[in-house]
């Protein structure tokens, strides 16, 4: 099943600059094969529920052993089994109405 995911990774107890542990969640979509768009609060993601779900995963890992002890995430997830429709599809739909 194809899944959209809205992502957002905290590492808690690690001082106040984020970017280096965002990056490493970028490489792990990226390496996943994963289309993923960067926001100001998170990530986008889309593809296969079981791809998505083990980079979640993998990115919990990765900021673990970047030295977080703690992490927080919030992940939205949209499924939809009547058709095809992708991240930019929704956002076009949207700036048609407009």
């Amino acid at each position: 099943m194809k899944v959209h995911a809205d992502i957002s990774i905290i590492p808690i107890g690690v001082g106040v600059s984020l970017s280096k542990y965002v990056a490493a969640c970028e490489r792990v979509f990226r390496e996943a094969g994963l289309d993923a768009s960067l926001h100001a609060f998170g990530t986008e993601v889309e593809g296969d529920w079981d791809v998505v779900m083990s980079a979640v995963r993998r990115c919990h890992d990765v900021v673990h052993e970047m030295g977080a002890p703690r992490i927080s995430s919030t992940v939205k997830l949209s499924t939809r089994t009547d058709r095809e429709q992708s991240l930019h599809d929704k956002i076009t739909s949207v700036e048609r109405q407009g």
